[in-house]
């Protein structure tokens, strides 16, 4: 498998404890989205609702393409009173 795109995922808040993990590398061989990133770092095949998603540090849809050398991070809801 030819390896072509290094992303950097971060988890954050009450995600990073329900993941278990704070970040991660993603190795892949085909272009993904960032809802593919989610997918294939957590197991999981759906988003939890209402989650923050950011490429680069900027908010984006789910289906916002990621870049080789790209930061996805993913973010709980905020709330606030």
């Amino acid at each position: 498998m030819h390896i072509f795109m290094t992303i950097q995922v971060r988890f954050f808040a009450s995600l990073r404890e329900q993941i278990g993990i704070a970040d991660t590398q993603l190795e892949a061989s085909a272009a993904l989205t960032v809802i593919q990133v989610w997918q294939q770092t957590t197991g999981q095949s759906t988003l939890p609702a209402n989650i923050l998603m950011a490429v680069n540090m900027d908010y984006v849809a789910a289906e916002q393409p990621v870049a080789d050398g790209d930061e996805v991070a993913f973010f709980p809801p905020v709330t606030g009173g």
